[in-house]
């Protein structure tokens, strides 16, 4: 606790002396009195969390970064749930850049299943309303091992995909895509055969007392070596090429078209409602916990909310970037937060409602108000 106390007095200096133009806006609102923060950063070692705040600044052409932390630490591990579905979309638009035969509007099933989608519809539902079936498709599109090395290429480390979502599923091969050339022919894609994933040797990779399985308690810390890894950095790095292409090399770059590419970003900020989705279950905040997490309201039109979010085992994560057309305000914010009381995991008792979602909605007004004032 003694880093964190500095980091605190070092605030109160800070937030004395006129309100300086490059103050961290970090900092400051993480020493918010606002209870939603505050319980938080006051028993900070049991949440696990990990921010990172960028400011946004434009000069002519050029767009400026200056990036902020709150304990990043790419050796410390959280369970990133569905936000790997993001890099997974944009490979997948990727990929098809280079088929010359599909496009996003192509239809396809995956061989033994009875569902037909489109990669456009697929992608829809990702950012939507989080689709884990969705997503699966994508992935037998791709194959891990090609994810996992196409982010890398790029410059995105560390990161490793090893699992589909939803299901348990331990099948190394992916599946073939039956998918419709035109109205009378299908083609059929091969099964990607991808390399048993080594366990990941990272800190808090083991985590609480015990875990739930086959309904019975097991009373040994929960195992996440297996699992998917893709830690705060590395999240906002594929936001940021996205975002800004200009800003990276060719080669960091994804090489998607300008219409797929705007495609990507409508997705992005499109709320369930106007994707076609009942408005009371899901509701505009349905996945964008930053700002409006904690509430069902209607987001304004002008805000425009470009993120993925992720939640499971305990563990809440948003990455966004955040656009006020009316008022001239931008910014990305990355944070994850763990919410396992008990330490027990699988037993559906996590206070995502109660504190994690309260404090990353908070988190962003928090940010948000202060970039408001910003010159």
């Amino acid at each position: 606790m003694k880093p964190f106390l500095l980091f605190i007095c070092c605030v109160a200096v800070a937030s004395c002396s006129q309100q300086k133009q490059n103050l961290n806006f970090l900092e400051v609102a993480l020493s918010s009195d606002n209870a939603k923060i505050k319980r938080v950063i006051d028993s900070i070692d049991n949440y696990q969390v990990q921010i990172k705040f960028t400011q946004i600044d434009r000069k002519n052409d050029s767009v400026i970064f200056t990036d902020y932390d709150f304990q990043v630490n790419d050796s410390m591990y959280f369970y990133p749930a569905s936000t790997v579905k993001f890099p997974t979309a944009v490979l997948a638009l990727e990929k098809l850049n280079k088929i010359d035969s599909l496009s996003i509007q192509t239809k396809y099933y995956v061989e033994g299943d009875t569902i037909e989608s489109t990669f456009a519809k697929d992608i829809s539902e990702i950012f939507a309303v989080s689709d884990n079936l969705a997503n699966n498709r994508l992935v037998e599109f791709l194959g891990f091992e090609a994810i996992n090395q196409n982010l890398r290429e790029k410059g995105i480390s560390p990161v490793r995909i090893t699992h589909r979502l939803g299901h348990r599923s331990d099948d190394l091969r992916t599946k073939p895509l039956i998918i419709y050339i035109n109205d009378s022919t299908t083609g059929i894609t091969s099964f990607i055969l991808n390399k048993t994933p080594d366990e990941l040797e990272l800190l808090e990779i083991k985590k609480g007392v015990g875990y739930y399985e086959n309904e019975e308690l097991v009373e040994v810390p929960f195992n996440f070596s297996q699992k998917n890894y893709y830690p705060i950095s590395s999240q906002h790095n594929v936001l940021k090429r996205i975002l800004f292409p200009n800003n990276f090399e060719e080669t960091e770059r994804f090489h998607i078209s300008a219409e797929q590419r705007n495609f990507l970003l409508e997705a992005m900020h499109t709320v369930p409602q106007k994707a076609g989705y009942d408005a009371t279950t899901y509701y505009d905040s349905y996945c964008k916990f930053f700002l409006y997490g904690d509430t069902k309201e209607n987001i304004p039109e002008h805000l425009e909310i470009y993120n993925k979010v992720g939640f499971a085992y305990g563990t809440l994560t948003d990455c966004a970037y955040v656009k006020d057309t009316e008022n001239n305000v931008e910014f990305l914010l990355t944070a994850t937060i763990l919410v396992n009381k008990d330490g027990i995991f699988n037993d559906d008792a996590y206070e995502y409602e109660e504190i994690g979602i309260p404090f990353l909605a908070q988190l962003g007004r928090e940010i948000y108000h202060q970039e408001l004032n910003r010159k």
